[in-house]
């Protein structure tokens, strides 16, 4: 007959008893060895895993949401993970990448679960306490982030695991025990032997597994309404905002700034189209009422702490602007352009005594800070040279919304936003580029970062089929602060050609372009440049994003037919 699970037998050779079995080994073994007990004990696993996370989000409420064991790992993960691997992540998955790290995590939490789960049939106790390790990795990474401030960020994930731990422990224990009502006994000589998952107590192991589900359930599902409500206080603020009229506006679109074509992005992006690209798990809900910004550091005569209703009561300006993030590839989706309302960055900076360099200010980098922990350095000398750096406000006439920034965001024309862009700032520190390294510069992106003429075709599309005859190729190009001056297209290998520039906004904003093209039947390569105002070339050089953005020329394949 089939040995019982985790039972020791003489060999047949009669080589003597195994001696040395732990107290672990001489707990109670179910007789049988199919595949039906190893689905209860990964079921066991995989119920005890989720309650854990379940649990942990539930206590993540009470302490903060940042502090749950996937967002903890995640951000942990997120800090980590080599530039090569990011640069990927957010080439292949775009805003979707936050999203898929954390379904990879949960992916790899629910394989470890269903693998100690399996485990504890055999070794009960060690496979229970293995959730306690995931547990410790959780906390460690909670009070390891640069947001973490207490060490009761650990809380969500320990209480979780030792939940979890305790639970796995019970429901393995109800698939090895025998039936209440019928000890379990040696078999007779010559009895048929018992088949895979009988002799043990089924109702009280479905009794218990239905339970912790529930249990679970309810908990998650408690957690995250207590964790959504977290955030109310930050809803109802940005709901009673009322920007007040800007003091200096923003110039009228010139009506021949958009270009009559098909598919080309709208020249003013909606807010809900707009790129992002950060690395929080969960988006910052901050109350404007209870937001600070303090302002310190070397050069700074008169340090300032302001409220979002002392940014309100300054002089505003409105200005249309274009962002660009550093991880855009050349033809990549990660430039927008909306008109932002703020308070000029020089103006408060002067006021707290700050000179640039060139003035013989002390401080060359200015250090902004978020309450995610996150910290964007910025030249001081490009931050107080007359651009419109400012700390932004409002986006396209509302207040900022909270994946932009909300309350307060930094916006400095003309520089790539891993070092001008800080959303959800709350800090400013002036110090100098020798005495710190911001979170990028620490990973080998350069120090500053002026962007780089750009341009792209947005139609006609790679690998379209348009008819022969006159086809509408058009895009947008951008250099910012400093304006595009002229954009060429090549089809093939042929001479360039000037194409159309639609009317500037201003240097700050992109520009729209298009060129007729008389198409010829056959497979065509259509080809993009820009040429700024100081007289610069776009570069054929192709390079990747790191260290200070992407390079090269635009192309797309297609075939006229």
């Amino acid at each position: 007959m089939p040995p019982s699970i985790g039972s020791r037998t003489n060999p047949p050779t009669g080589r003597g008893r195994i001696t040395g079995v732990s107290d672990e080994e001489k707990e109670p073994r179910h007789p049988g060895t199919g595949a039906r007990l190893g689905l209860g004990g990964a079921l066991s696993g995989l119920l005890a895993g989720f309650a854990a996370l379940a649990v942990a989000e539930l206590v993540a409420a009470a302490v903060r949401p940042q502090a749950g064991p996937v967002v903890a790992v995640g951000g942990a993960a997120i800090d980590r993970t080599p530039i090569a691997v990011k640069d990927w992540a957010i080439r292949n998955f775009g805003t979707n990448d936050k999203l898929i790290l954390q379904l990879g995590i949960l992916a790899v939490l629910a394989l470890f679960a269903l693998a100690l789960g399996v485990f504890a049939l055999r070794h009960r106790r060690t496979g229970a306490a293995g959730v306690l390790v995931f547990g410790a990795v959780g906390a460690a990474a909670a009070t390891s982030r640069p947001d973490s401030t207490s060490v009761t960020d650990a809380l969500p994930s320990v209480l979780g695991a030792i939940v979890g731990a305790a639970l796995l422990y019970v429901l393995v224990g109800r698939l090895l025990a025998p039936l209440p009502d019928a000890p379990e006994a040696p078999e007779a000589p010559g009895a048929a032997p018992r088949g895979p998952g009988e002799g043990w107590d089924r109702r009280g192991f479905v009794i218990a597994a239905t339970a912790t589900a529930a249990a679970s359930a309810g908990a998650g599902v408690l957690g995250r309404v207590l964790n959504g409500s977290s955030g109310q206080e930050a809803v109802a603020s940005r709901k009673n905002i009322d920007l007040p009229p800007p003091d200096s506006r923003a110039p009228a679109v010139p009506r021949g700034a958009r270009v009559r074509a098909a598919d080309v992005s709208p020249f003013i992006t909606p807010n809900g189209d707009f790129y992002r690209v950060d690395t929080a798990l969960v988006v910052p809900k901050v109350d404007a009422t209870a937001w600070r910004l303090r302002i310190h550091g070397e050069g700074v005569t008169r340090e300032k702490t302001l409220t979002f209703d002392d940014l309100l009561r300054r002089e505003l300006i409105e200005r249309d602007i274009t962002l660009t993030c550093v991880s855009n590839e050349v033809g990549g989706p990660y430039v927008g352009n909306a008109r932002w309302i703020g308070v000029r960055f020089d103006d408060l900076l002067k006021e707290c005594g700050v000179r640039p360099p060139s003035a013989g200010g002390p401080a060359d980098q200015l250090v902004a800070r978020s309450v995610d922990g996150m910290t964007i350095g910025s030249p001081v000398e490009e931050v107080m040279d007359g651009r419109d750096a400012m700390l932004a406000v409002g986006m396209n006439g509302r207040p900022l919304p909270f994946d932009h920034g909300f309350p307060v965001r930094m916006l400095v024309p003309g520089l790539y936003g891993y070092v001008s862009a800080c959303k959800w700032i709350e800090d400013i520190e002036l110090t100098t580029f020798d005495a710190y390294d911001s979170y990028w510069v620490k990973r080998d992106w350069a120090r500053e970062a002026p962007i780089k003429t750009q341009s792209g075709i947005d139609t006609p599309k790679p690998f379209a089929r348009p008819k022969a005859g006159t086809v509408m190729v058009a895009g947008v190009a951008w250099a910012q602060h400093r304006g595009i001056d002229k954009i060429e297209v090549r089809v093939d290998d042929g001479p360039w050609q000037g194409a159309t520039l639609a009317a500037e906004d201003s240097r700050d904003t992109w520009r729209q372009w298009s060129y007729a093209w008389q198409a010829a039947k056959g497979g065509h390569t259509l080809t993009v440049r820009a040429t700024d105002r100081t007289g610069e070339v776009q570069t054929e050089k192709r390079t990747r994003t790191v260290p200070d953005g992407a390079s090269g020329w635009h192309s797309v394949v297609v075939t006229v037919e």
